[in-house]
């Protein structure tokens, strides 16, 4: 067997406990009725980064998160586009099984903006874009995001402080 092929097998079983964590707290976030589970996530990240880096190997541990945190982001953005086809009944009305209407974090619409607005603002300013995957998309925290990037805490608020004004800005 290729050993560098088993570098993202090798990054999983090191990591997997924090993608987990990750995915975990990313889709406590979602929307209530979201099928997917934090294990099935990170196995799903798993197969679309197995064979990704099989000649090069990954570079570092950032460099593996960062694929991860995108990675999971065309999951979640697939899963949402999914949700509003007509084929899967985005076009009726759906009961709400509780009278108290729940507020939703990210809504399908709302992700799918984000996603479209991220892929242009990524053209602009690829480490701000990253950052704000690994924040919304796989929900890591400030200062990991921040570990990730190799940034600074103080670097990474401003990037970030900048990074949501300007999604606001191309979303509108």
């Amino acid at each position: 067997m290729n050993p560098t092929a088993n570098s993202t097998d090798q990054l999983l079983q090191t990591l997997y406990e924090e993608l987990r964590n990750m995915a975990q707290h990313k889709l406590r976030q979602e929307r209530p009725d979201h099928t997917l589970q934090p294990t099935a996530l990170v196995n799903e990240v798993y197969l679309k980064l197995q064979g990704e880096h099989e000649i090069s190997g990954w570079s570092s541990r950032s460099h593996f998160l960062r694929a991860a945190a995108e990675t999971m982001r065309r999951i979640l953005v697939d899963s949402a586009r999914a949700k509003q086809t007509i084929k899967r009944g985005s076009g009726r009305d759906r009961e709400q099984l509780c009278p108290i209407p729940v507020e939703l974090p990210l809504p399908p619409d709302e992700i799918l903006a984000i996603h479209e607005c991220l892929d242009r603002f990524a053209e602009e300013d690829p480490v701000k874009a990253e950052l704000v995957k690994l924040r919304v998309f796989c929900g890591l925290t400030h200062q990991d995001a921040a570990e990730a990037l190799n940034l600074s805490r103080a670097t990474a608020d401003r990037y970030w402080a900048y990074a949501k004004a300007r999604m606001v800005c191309l979303m509108h």
